[in-house]
């Protein structure tokens, strides 16, 4: 019996057969070309959405989410190498993130990595994500689950590799033409002991010169990757919408949502609206999504010629799940609590977190800025010592000077590659205003990280090194010692500190007035960073199960940065250890006599006959 063909989804008419059999037609269709579409005709004609992946499963539309029509065609351009997508939640990032995974895998194959924060995550997005999607997408059916794993897919003519950011070897063991960075800002800032995870990356795509690299998140810091792709972009796009009144194009903000001051957190959800900048219009939910489709990019272009690099930027407002009483009741329930106020700048505005209360307390230390430069000292001072704090793969130092009355100033501070580099910081020679040289005298070194590392070396510098630690306990004194190599000689110490006295010390000079016995000084022109850092904790209150409260010394936010704070406190214990507090004021070391003395040269007035 013959079999009727059916073609493209049509059936041949009998009355005018195939040249071929209809096995051999079938399998001709493996040769032709694949249609010519941008992600998003790709995604609206082919794209099925998981129940596991979606709450709104079946097939997609763009028409729901028109912003995300340009970010994903941008991934056709050729011009176009890298894509960074910075928004907010609930507005269809990760799906526009698999829409360009799915149409490069069916329209352009190739080699192709996607990187998450952590392993776990690649291998549920992978197993509850992706491999639903290829299962449901027509085009994407010849994915082989047979030969797969959970953390490399293949196609036959392609394959997928799903790595975490904390595994090096993953990231640069293989070339890709694709690379796609999923969450980058929750990515470590270090990959073991090599460059970071997106550095790592993308160095695999040097062999592809038609790679694409797309990145995806919502912000964290101004430091972190996602922000950092959005302000190095060449063209930066943000998406403008027109007022329903007076018809003038805005880029939405959290400043324009009012709400009635009297309202409790359940009625401002209900009642707030969008207050227009230019026309003062009220303009409500319900109107917000016509908004959205008549909405446009417009980008702000950083150089001439085509740009390689384009970033966009999407808030939370924007997003056709959530109501502007959404947005206001969410601040209101965070903007007392700094964690949970991060997470509303961060996952709803889309904005990197500026800790304000941290910026104004490194102004304190900005104010210790005397008139000496980096690298040299005041005459007055008499001792030098180092802290140097051991990361796993980098160091932090500073070096500070110490003087009568426990008054200090700062010399240097820096971060370091070697142990090589640590050895020529505590053997440079340091200048005072007078030309004086000195040296360190001493430099307490964190042991935390990489332990016998730093044993090794203080034990090759026992002259100026010692190890440290950290007590995880309250000591009775400031610090003990524990003698870690008992056999001839002098043996290594361990020095066991109370890091929360030696930061009390700290913070007990701050109000002293610059320059004044006992201050605690910096040079001119210090940085933020510095100070930011040395600010980054603070001193709270815990009580134990007995009742007992004890002062402890917290970071501000899991994302502060203190590694300057434990080179100082290494530092007030180096002073602690050589005894800075009992330093006197220098007598007058001035040999020459006074003009009298020159005058009756001879001893006449002393009656020396």
């Amino acid at each position: 019996m013959a079999k009727s063909l059916v073609l493209d989804g049509l059936p041949v008419a009998e009355s005018n057969p195939a040249p071929y059999p209809w096995y051999i037609m079938e399998a001709l269709k493996v040769l032709r070309p694949p249609e010519r579409l941008t992600v998003t005709q790709w995604a609206d004609k082919y794209r099925i959405l998981s129940e596991l992946d979606s709450a709104s499963p079946g097939h997609w539309r763009t028409s729901r989410t028109p912003y995300l029509k340009k970010i994903m065609d941008a991934f056709n351009d050729i011009s176009i190498r890298e894509i960074t997508f910075c928004a907010g939640a609930q507005l269809g990032k990760t799906a526009a993130e698999q829409n360009m995974i799915g149409y490069a895998i069916a329209q352009n194959p190739g080699p192709m990595m996607i990187v998450y924060p952590t392993e776990k995550l690649a291998k549920f997005t992978s197993e509850k994500r992706l491999q639903p999607m290829f299962e449901l997408t027509e085009t994407l059916q010849h994915f082989d689950k047979l030969n797969s794993k959970d953390l490399e897919l293949n196609f036959g003519n392609m394959y997928i590799a799903l790595v975490g950011a904390n595994s090096p070897s993953d990231l640069s063991s293989r070339p890709v033409k694709y690379i796609f960075f999923d969450e980058i800002d929750k990515f470590p800032a270090w990959s073991g002991a090599e460059a970071s995870p997106e550095e790592l990356a993308k160095e695999r795509t040097k062999t592809f010169y038609d790679h694409k690299i797309v990145r995806v998140s919502t912000p964290t810091l101004k430091t972190g990757y996602i922000w950092q792709g959005w302000e190095n972009a060449e063209l930066q796009y943000q998406y403008y919408v027109p007022c329903p009144e007076c018809g003038e194009m805005q880029v939405l903000e959290f400043k324009q949502i009012k709400w009635p001051e009297d309202a409790d957190h359940s009625e401002v959800r209900e009642s707030a609206w969008y207050e227009c900048p230019h026309c003062k219009a009220q303009i409500d939910n319900h109107q917000k999504p016509q908004m959205l489709r008549d909405g446009e990019w417009r980008g702000d272009k950083k150089c001439t010629g085509k740009a390689r690099k384009v970033g966009f930027h999407l808030s939370s407002l924007y997003s056709p799940w959530l109501t502007f009483g959404d947005v206001a009741e969410k601040f209101l329930s965070s903007k007392d609590t700094p964690s949970l106020l991060m997470n509303f700048i961060n996952s709803w505005l889309a904005e990197p977190w500026v800790n304000k209360a941290s910026h104004m307390r490194s102004d304190v230390v900005m104010e210790k800025q005397l008139p000496y430069e980096r690298a040299t000292m005041p005459a007055q001072a008499q001792l030098l010592t180092c802290g140097v704090d051991v990361q796993l793969d980098h160091f932090w130092y500073s070096v500070r000077a110490w003087g009568p009355h426990l008054t200090s100033w700062l010399v240097d501070y820096g971060r370091l590659e070697t142990w090589a580099d640590v050895e020529t910081v505590i053997n440079r020679n340091y200048a005072d205003t007078n030309g004086e040289i000195h040296n360190v005298n001493l430099a307490c070194i964190d042991s935390g990280y990489n332990t016998d590392e730093v044993y090794v070396f203080c034990a090759e510098h026992m002259d100026v090194a010692i190890p440290t630690k950290g007590s995880s306990n309250p000591l009775r004194s400031r610090y003990t010692v524990t003698v870690l190599d008992k056999g001839p000689g002098f043996g290594l110490r361990l020095y066991n500190f109370d890091t929360n006295q030696m930061k009390n010390f700290i913070a007990s000079r701050m109000p002293i007035e610059a320059g004044a016995g006992g201050s605690w000084n910096v040079f001119r022109d210090i940085d933020r960073e510095y100070c930011d850092q040395i600010c980054a904790e603070q001193r709270v209150e815990r009580k134990d199960k007995k009742g007992r409260i004890t002062s402890v010394w917290e970071k501000i936010s899991s994302h502060a940065q203190n590694h300057l704070l434990d080179c100082e406190t290494n530092n007030s214990l180096a002073a602690e250890i050589l005894g800075v507090r009992y330093l006197m004021e220098p007598e007058n070391t001035n040999n020459e006599k006074s003009a009298d003395q020159d005058e009756d040269w001879l001893g006449l007035d002393d009656d020396w006959l």
